[in-house]
C-alpha cells in the first residue's frame, strides 16, 4: 500500500471513508510515504466537504464507490480494492489556496462553531508524544482490545483508537460505525453499541458525553455492563459529574479527559493511579501547562504547525481559549470558553458552561444553552430529559439557581423544539453546542421576552 500510494505522485490525499482496516492501511500507508492525510468526517455537510478539499488542495480522494463527492473528481476514477472494501481513487483539482509546508503529515479540520472549520496542521513529531503519553497512561499492551466507537476521521480515535494500540502491540477493533450503533450523522442505537463491547471483549474505548448518557440509561434500565473493559475515556465535550457518577456505580471505568486539535489531540487525562472528580486530570508527560492571569489555560510542548491558510503561530505556549484552575496537586479544572463568556448587564462576567453544567446535573434537564449578554438577566433554551414535564423542569432550575449567585441565575427559560444535534447543526460532531447556531433558532423567542420586561 505504501509503494503504491508513494508511486502515485500525490502529495495531499482525502479521505473519506467508514471505519474499517482499510481506512487505517491508508492512513499508515500515507504516514509512510510522507504524504498528507486530510479526514473527512461523515458528519460535515456538502459546502465543509468543499471547503477542505479547496483549502488543503487535496490532489485525490479516497471515497466509497457511487459516493455524491464522485461530482467532484476531474476524471474517470480508479477502483482500488484495499483489505477487502472497495474504494475510488478520485483525482481532483489540487490547486492549495497556500502550499503546504513539507513536514505536515495530517490535517484535521475541526468542526468548531461556524461554517467553515479550520484545519490544523500536524507533524508527526507532534502527534508521537501523544501517542507516547498515551501509551504510557492506558497501561495497554499484547492482548489488549480497542474499540473504535467513535469515526477514525475524528482525531481522537485516529490517534487514541488506532495509533496509541499499534504502537503498545495491542489490537484496535475497527468495525464500521452502523455495527458499533453509529446511525448517520447523529442516532445512536445504543443496544448495538453495548452489544459491540461485550461481542468484541473491548478492553478500552472512547466515549463522547452523549454516548457515554446512551450507555448509562441503557444499564440502569437492567441490562448488564461489559465485564472486559477497563478504559472508558471520556472527552470530546464538557462531561456532568453526575454523569460520570451514575457511570462508576454502574461498574462502569469511566476517566475524563481534556484535548484539542492544536495540541495533537490530548493534554490532561485521569488515570486508574491519578484521578479526581470533577477533573479532566493532569496533564501528559509531554504537556507543559500553566495559567494566565485571567485564567485561560495555556500549553506548551504538544504544538502544531499552524493552521491552514494562516501564519505560523508565533508563540510557545498556545491560548487554548479555556478557562480554568489548577488545584496544589496539578490537576486541571476546567471552567468555560473565554470566548463565550459574557458580560451582564450589571457589569457581571457570565462562563455559560459553569451554569449549564449545572444545569445538565439535573435529571430533568438533558441539554441547556444559557444567554444573558449584556442583559438584566439570563435566560436558557432547555432541553428536558425523556419524560421530564415543564413542572420537573421549574423545579430543577429552583434547586440550581439556590447555588448560584443571582447574576449568574437563568431566570427565565424556554423548552427547545427539538434536542440539540448535528443534524440541526446545533451541535458539533463532539458534542458541544453551537451557541450562534442556537441563537440564531431561538432569537425570535428570546428577544420579545427581554423587551417584554423592560417595558413592564
Amino acid at each position: 500500500m505504501r509503494v503504491r500510494l508513494a508511486a502515485s505522485g500525490i502529495r495531499c490525499l482525502a479521505l473519506a471513508a467508514d471505519n474499517g482496516p482499510a481506512w487505517a492501511l491508508v492512513d499508515l500507508a500515507a504516514l509512510a510515504a510522507g504524504i498528507c492525510v486530510v479526514p473527512l468526517p461523515g458528519f460535515f455537510s456538502p459546502s465543509q466537504i468543499r471547503h477542505a478539499l479547496t483549502r488543503s488542495g487535496a490532489q485525490a480522494l479516497l471515497a466509497p464507490p457511487s459516493s455524491p463527492l464522485e461530482d467532484l473528481a476531474t476524471g474517470a476514477a480508479q477502483e482500488w480494492s484495499i483489505a477487502g472494501q472497495r474504494l475510488s481513487l478520485l483525482a481532483l483539482a489540487g490547486d492549495p489556496s497556500t502550499p503546504l509546508p513539507e513536514a505536515v503529515h495530517k490535517i484535521t479540520f475541526t468542526s468548531g462553531t461556524t461554517g467553515e472549520p479550520k484545519g490544523v496542521m500536524l507533524a508527526w513529531r507532534q502527534i508521537q508524544p501523544v501517542v507516547e503519553s498515551l501509551a504510557g497512561a492506558v497501561e495497554a499492551g499484547p492482548g489488549h482490545r480497542h474499540l473504535a466507537l467513535a469515526p477514525l476521521s475524528i482525531l481522537l480515535e485516529n490517534i487514541a483508537g488506532l495509533y496509541v494500540p499499534l504502537w503498545c502491540g495491542a489490537t484496535a477493533v475497527l468495525p464500521p460505525l452502523a455495527e458499533v450503533g453509529l446511525r448517520g450523522s447523529s442516532r445512536l442505537d445504543v443496544e448495538t453499541m453495548a452489544r459491540a463491547l461485550t461481542q468484541w471483549r473491548a478492553n478500552s474505548a472512547i466515549f463522547f458525553p452523549q454516548t457515554l448518557q446512551a450507555l448509562v440509561e441503557w444499564l440502569e434500565s437492567g441490562h448488564p455492563a461489559p465485564d472486559s473493559l477497563a478504559f472508558a475515556a471520556v472527552g470530546g465535550a464538557p462531561v456532568s459529574s453526575r454523569l460520570l457518577a451514575r457511570a462508576r456505580a454502574l461498574g462502569l471505568p469511566v476517566y475524563e479527559g481534556y484535548g484539542l486539535s492544536e495540541c495533537a489531540s490530548v493534554v490532561c487525562l485521569n488515570t486508574p493511579v491519578a484521578q479526581r472528580p470533577g477533573s479532566v486530570g493532569r496533564p501528559l508527560p509531554h504537556v507543559r501547562l500553566r495559567l494566565s492571569g485571567d485564567g485561560e489555560v495555556l500549553v506548551a510542548g504538544a504544538g502544531f504547525l499552524g493552521y491552514l491558510g494562516e501564519p505560523a503561530q508565533p508563540s510557545e505556549w498556545w491560548p487554548t481559549g479555556d478557562l480554568g484552575r489548577l488545584d496544589r496537586d496539578g490537576y486541571l479544572y476546567l471552567e468555560g470558553r473565554r470566548r463565550n463568556v459574557f458580560c451582564t448587564a450589571f457589569g457581571r462576567n457570565v462562563a455559560p458552561e459553569w451554569v449549564e453544567r449545572e444545569l445538565t446535573l439535573e435529571p430533568a434537564i438533558a441539554q441547556a444553552a444559557l444567554f444573558g449578554e449584556a442583559r438584566p438577566w439570563n435566560l436558557a433554551v432547555i432541553v428536558p430529559a425523556p419524560g421530564a414535564d415543564p413542572v420537573a423542569v421549574e423545579a430543577a432550575l429552583e434547586r440550581v439557581n439556590a447555588g448560584l449567585p443571582d447574576y449568574a441565575r437563568a431566570q427565565e427559560w424556554l423548552t427547545a423544539e427539538a434536542p440539540f444535534s448535528l443534524a440541526n447543526g446545533e451541535l458539533t460532531g463532539t458534542g458541544r453546542i453551537r451557541r450562534e447556531a442556537i441563537w440564531s433558532h431561538y432569537a425570535g423567542v428570546i428577544e420579545p421576552r427581554y423587551r417584554q420586561e423592560s417595558i413592564s
